[in-house]
């Protein structure tokens, strides 16, 4: 039992750490990203001893800023639920990671270790619940913060993730029906499965509509651009108007980490998680006839590396819709969220089902 926890400890160590890096490595690459976009350098005047390192000291910097700036709250604000707002939002997008596999099991003498912090059998209506307690944070800082623009933003932040998260939902019960689960480490082994014998069994093959309705959707439950309403600086300045300090940078990370979460679970649902083509856990299985043998550590790091890969390239195509899109309207959003999302994820899961019951399971 004590190794049991020691073990599970280890790896929500490795994933809260390696997640929290990457978040703060984010703010370097979008910045990077969106000077590369805009013909400028981008940030590179923070040094440490004379190295700027292309600007990659500017998160450092910030944080050493957000740490040391007076925190302030306003006379009419509710001090405790002001204080707590930001707790929420940072609290729950981080264990959401905690039901997500990166990686195939690793075997170290008779033990088999699954990476992935819990072994929770309904781990996909977990990690939506966990993203759903996320609105709580945004709602609790627009009204505990006595201002009348906060307010907006977090009525903004309330009804988009509310309307977005149905489409959400209705988009992934396709892929549910087809697999057979909503434990995400039987739904990454389950699309290792090979499609006519060579093409493997991902769910942006078998379903292909419900994933750009995924990523549509996903994208405005992160509150980013071209979805940032409940932000809106050129309009309301947003529900966290009234924060400073580290409460501010909690609201800042949260935005990254909850990109994070949408890359690593489009990455699971719809790209087979950890998995490469043809590889077995005693190796690779070509369908011309081909096979390499590999020992479960190559096999383990080939999935880590590979769950990494897939992750960084949405988190990459993430930033660079924020710096490619304009902001929509509001109408336009509660649009596309009930007149478009959500009729296209009805018709394709009935359209779904009647494919399963008349043709069968694909195999």
């Amino acid at each position: 039992m004590i190794v049991e926890l020691l073990i599970k400890a280890g790896l929500a160590g490795f994933v809260f750490f390696f997640v929290l890096n990457l978040a703060g490595f984010h703010t370097w690459v979008e910045r990077k990203q969106s000077a590369l976009i805009q013909d400028r350098i981008g940030a590179n005047r923070a040094p440490i001893f004379g190295f700027r390192m292309l600007g990659m000291f500017h998160g450092m910097a910030d944080v050493l800023k957000m740490f040391t700036k007076e925190d302030i709250v306003p006379d009419r604000a509710d001090k405790t639920l002001h204080m707590l707002a930001p707790f929420f939002s940072v609290f729950f997008a981080l264990v959401a990671f905690a039901a997500i596999p990166f990686g195939p099991p690793l075997v170290i003498g008779e033990r088999v270790i699954d990476l992935q912090v819990a072994k929770i059998d309904a781990a996909l209506l977990y990690v939506f619940a966990m993203l759903s307690l996320g609105v709580y944070g945004v709602i609790l800082a627009g009204f505990a913060s006595g201002n009348n623009y906060a307010i907006m933003g977090g009525l903004r932040a309330t009804a988009q993730m509310i309307s977005y998260e149905i489409a959400l939902g209705i988009a992934l019960v396709g892929v549910i029906m087809i697999h057979g689960t909503i434990d995400l480490g039987e739904l990454v082994a389950s699309q290792g499965k090979l499609l006519w014998g060579w093409l493997p069994m991902w769910g942006i093959v078998v379903q292909p509509v419900a994933f750009f309705i995924f990523v549509t959707a996903a994208l405005a439950e992160t509150k980013r651009l071209p979805f940032d309403l409940p932000e809106g600086e050129s309009e309301i300045i947003g529900y966290f108007v009234e924060y400073s300090g580290m409460k501010f940078g909690m609201f800042f990370l949260t935005d990254f980490l909850e990109t994070i979460v949408v890359a690593s679970l489009a990455t699971t649902i719809f790209f087979g998680g950890w998995q490469v083509p043809y590889l077995s856990p005693d190796g690779f299985h070509f369908p011309w006839g081909w096979e390499i043998p590999v020992n479960n550590l190559v096999y383990v790091l080939l999935g880590l590396a590979s769950f990494s890969v897939k992750g960084l390239i949405f988190c990459f195509l993430f930033m660079q819709l924020r710096w490619t899109l304009p902001r929509f309207r509001y109408d336009q959003l509660m649009n596309l969220g009930w007149k478009g999302l959500f009729p296209i994820a009805v018709i394709n899961l009935v359209v779904t089902a009647v494919v399963l019951v008349f043709l069968g399971e694909p195999n």
